[in-house]
């Protein structure tokens, strides 16, 4: 999250009043891992090969969206074969030396979790490579003619990327990794279990009913789900007993902003100003951020995706339109009945 951009309740990225909630609510075992499941079975049976051959796991990419569990399979994946991991970031690593640090340290069988992977710089990662492949570190020592080569032998370990942008990683580093995982969004019954076991845990009192509400509210992401929980949670301890009905579920997800299909006031927003100053479009994305105040950027990357998946919103090559479901959904008449169907040539 960029440091200018405010948090919003629905959005799949890490809030800094996450953390420990992330923690709390955290499986740590595979077996307790809610969706995802070809991911999980193809991950149960890499652990069982490499428990029985004595190794390391191979090295694992996983990417999608923010929130989806990328970091939590990654402590999964190391506590299920009993080694410690370390954890770094794309940003955080920024000279072969930090790199060289962090391998240095590691024991056999280690995981190394790196987050954003994809924005390693391109020097740490030529020095990445050979740790992969031949689980060894070169180092250049010295400058200028008297400069010599050293390589050091790593132990065996396994490293695990996660990145939201598959596309953005360079080709070499992306053939580097054994086993490569996508995760999807969660329907509403998977999401309905996770919020069942958040609220256990949380020892919160909610009735089946609140859970949809809840549920239907996620955007298909558990750490939207487990937020929207924690919120309603703390409306319930003020303005009611601390026991959650769908009464107050509905009061506090209305305070939220957030409606029944997860869209919250910026998403309206970018929605009705299509609609309504631009007669549905198409318009282009340049327009619409003068038009809300925002970064063109953060409108395709942050907003734009929802919408689609959705069907609320069309890429056309003159621009965004707004479709029949969006004005639906925000109660307006459809006034392009007779617009063509956009093509891409």
């Amino acid at each position: 999250m960029q440091e200018n951009e405010t948090p919003r309740i629905i959005s799949g990225k890490v809030n800094p009043d996450d953390v420990s909630l992330d923690i709390n609510l955290r499986p740590r075992k595979l077996a307790d891992f809610v969706g995802q499941k070809k991911v999980k079975d193809n991950l149960h049976i890499g652990i069982q090969a490499a428990h029985k051959r004595g190794e390391a796991i191979d090295h694992i990419l996983l990417y999608g969206p923010p929130g989806l569990g990328k970091t939590t399979l990654a402590f999964i994946i190391a506590g299920e074969m009993g080694v410690n991991i370390k954890v770094s970031s794309g940003p955080a690593i920024e000279r072969p030396g930090d790199l060289a640090a962090i391998l240095t340290n590691l024991q056999k069988g280690d995981v190394l979790f790196i987050d954003e992977v994809h924005r390693l710089s391109r020097i740490v990662e030529e020095i990445l490579y050979p740790a992969m492949e031949d689980f060894a570190l070169d180092l250049i020592l010295g400058k200028g003619p008297g400069a010599r080569s050293l390589r050091l032998n790593l132990p065996k370990f396994t490293l695990i990327g996660a990145t939201t942008r598959y596309a953005a990683m360079s080709s070499p580093l992306r053939g580097r990794f054994g086993s490569v995982h996508r995760l999807d969004f969660y329907d509403e019954t998977d999401i309905g279990h996770i919020l069942k076991r958040s609220a256990r845990i949380l020892k919160l009192k909610i009735d089946d009913g609140s859970i949809n509400l809840v549920a239907c509210r996620a955007r298909g992401t558990p750490r939207v789900a487990n937020r929207l929980l924690k919120r309603v949670r703390d409306y319930a301890q003020v303005m009611a007993d601390g026991n959650v009905n769908q009464e107050i579920t509905l009061a506090a997800l209305d305070k939220l902003e957030v409606d029944q299909i997860g869209l919250d006031e910026i998403d309206r927003k970018v929605l009705k100003t299509i609609i309504e100053k631009f007669d549905g479009g198409p318009v282009g994305l340049d327009t619409i951020a003068a038009a809300i105040s925002e970064e063109a950027d953060t409108i395709e990357s942050v907003y734009e995706p929802y919408l689609l998946q959705l069907g609320f919103l069309e890429r056309t090559p003159r621009g965004r339109m707004a479709t029949r479901l969006a004005y639906e959904h925000l109660g307006i008449k459809y006034k392009r009945g007779n617009t063509p169907q956009s093509s891409l040539w």
